[in-house]
């Protein structure tokens, strides 16, 4: 095990989406198990796999590794994408906390009742260009990224949380040219890029089909 990297997760974003960005910006090859059953998520917890019965779950480094939070720290820190020291840490945790904060309102949507929906993607907009993105243009002004002079785990899910607005929101960035600029400055770099293309483990927006899984799995009524 302690060779290859096993996903354990939907076959679709959630929670895992940020796992595959970073695995990918690392150049981290792993294989991904896709739940589709009840039986399948029960067995993990019969198995003792799953420390608070939750996914995602990764398996690297002979040790499995649940909370995305932790995950993304750990995969960070190996792979020299979080920081050079314990303040560039703490800025990096700061900025990609609030990314993690917004993500979580677009990935809850599609759990949500249809005529919820307009107002969490109203709230969604307002949110983004009054409390996000306006301190992502400020950190971007001076510095090719979010915190120092190297590549980061904030800048990738930066990256991801753009992408995941102009989805909902084609022009939002509009206002935001510094973080525009940003965008297309991360989409140029090679392992990025390469994510990007069709075909990549890069998942789609969720649809009915994964939705449907995930309830079904977790045992979930909307």
């Amino acid at each position: 095990m302690s060779g290859k990297v096993v996903l354990t997760y939907f076959n679709g974003r959630g929670r895992m989406e940020s796992i595959r960005w970073l695995l990918a910006v690392a150049g981290v090859e792993f294989e991904e198990v896709n739940l589709t059953k009840r039986q399948e998520y029960v067995k993990l917890l019969s198995d003792g796999a799953l420390m608070f019965e939750q996914v995602p779950l990764v398996e690297m480094d002979g040790m499995k590794l649940v909370q995305t939070k932790a995950i993304l720290n750990y995969i960070a820190g190996k792979y020299n994408l979080y920081g050079k020291d314990l303040k560039e840490r703490v800025m990096i945790e700061m900025y990609a906390e609030g990314l993690q904060d917004l993500m979580q309102m677009i990935m809850a949507l599609p759990f949500m009742p249809p005529d919820a929906k307009k107002t969490k993607l109203e709230e969604i907009e307002r949110k983004a260009t009054s409390r996000y993105l306006p301190v992502f243009e400020k950190a971007l002004i001076s510095s090719q990224y979010l915190v120092g002079y190297q590549l980061s785990c904030a800048d990738v899910q930066l990256l991801e949380t753009t992408l995941m607005l102009e989805e909902k929101f084609p022009t939002i960035l509009s206002k935001f040219p510094v973080v525009k600029a940003f965008q297309g400055r991360m989409k140029n770099l090679p392992a990025i890029h390469k994510f990007l293309q069709p075909g990549s483990e890069r998942k789609p927006q969720p649809d009915d089909v994964y939705v449907k899984t995930v309830c079904e799995v977790l045992d979930f009524k909307l």
